[in-house]
């Protein structure tokens, strides 16, 4: 897979914006990377397009901007000249997807139908948008159309709401999706830009969901985890487990029976997407402990950071 898709994939999200004034795009620009998504669509439907997509390539170089709606080969050409890195098109438009093909531009057509996607498959294109979503028949019609295919992904737009936002991602052949939510024209327009990046923020932590599984307790040996963990267990009256390297206390406490990563234990963090977790932390500055990486079926299904807290090392579970 094209690295432009890859990355979108981690981000898991990506804002479909419509801007009428080239000036409002960089503080859309920060307010989407403050809440998180350092990505956007910047739609070809008004004449501010090209400049805004100009704006955000030149200040902030950390944003993975692309143009959508794209029609023809001319705004393909326009787009790239501003600095877009990704291509969309709402069609699976033969003149537009030949020529980004032909130019090594990463483009994203949209299908709606198994024809579509067979069209897709013969370019050899491996990520598709899937438009318009909701109207078409939602998660259900894109399960039953994507079902034959396993060589592609996809990415739905038109409909997704933070309400439905895992519905679609939980998918497995869901790369990314694309929303305007939280970036609606009438808060650019009347430049309500902490509203977006709350919004943009609250989407962040719904599609990442981060819970507290687990904290875990160093203990030096299988005595001593065993005595800690009985002790627990009286004052909680949680069921005790004793397994091949630690000791629950029902699912809430860890005693391990030797040291663990951090000085006093650790805290299991829970996520839907271990993967788009990492990268979503190390935008943040952290990073995993490529040693405690842990799968499950050649998935990932959890690793260290690292960085401690209070002591206490940061383990990310796959949920």
């Amino acid at each position: 897979m094209n690295a432009i898709f890859e990355k979108i994939g981690q981000l898991g999200i990506v804002p479909v914006v419509v801007l009428e004034q080239p000036a409002d795009a960089e503080p859309l620009a920060q307010a989407l990377i403050n809440g998180g998504l350092p990505c956007m669509e910047i739609t070809f439907r008004t004449q501010a397009a090209k400049e805004a997509i100009g704006r955000i390539a030149r200040a902030y170089p950390q944003m993975l901007v692309g143009a959508g709606t794209v029609l023809t080969i001319d705004q393909v050409k326009a787009a790239r000249e501003a600095g877009a890195v990704f291509i969309v098109a709402p069609g699976l438009n033969k003149n537009v997807v030949e020529y980004c093909l032909k130019e090594s531009i990463p483009v994203m057509p949209g299908i709606a139908t198994p024809s579509d996607v067979e069209v897709a498959l013969e370019y050899g294109l491996d990520v598709v948008k899937f438009f318009p979503a909701e109207a078409a028949g939602g998660i259900d019609y894109l399960k039953a159309i994507s079902a034959p295919y396993r060589a592609i992904q996809f990415v739905p737009t038109g409909g997704i709401q933070h309400a439905n936002l895992l519905t679609y991602l939980k998918f497995p052949k869901t790369l990314a999706v694309g929303g305007s939510w939280m970036v609606n024209p009438e808060l650019i327009a009347t430049r309500q830009f902490d509203t977006v990046q709350k919004l943009t923020s609250e989407a962040v932590a719904t599609m990442l969901g981060f819970e507290l599984r687990h904290i875990g307790v160093n203990c030096g040996s299988d005595q001593e985890a065993q005595d800690r963990a009985t002790a627990m267990a009286s004052i909680v009256r949680f069921p005790v487990k004793d397994g091949t390297s630690s000791v629950f206390v029902g699912t809430a406490f860890e005693f391990t029976k030797k040291k663990f990563p951090g000085s006093h234990g650790h805290l299991a963090i829970g996520t839907h997407f271990i993967h788009r977790a990492i990268a979503y932390l190390e935008r943040l500055g952290y990073h995993v402990r490529p040693e405690t990486k842990s799968e499950k079926g050649g998935k990932l299904v959890a690793v260290y950071l690292d960085v401690e807290i209070g002591g206490f090392a940061i383990h990310l579970l796959q949920l």
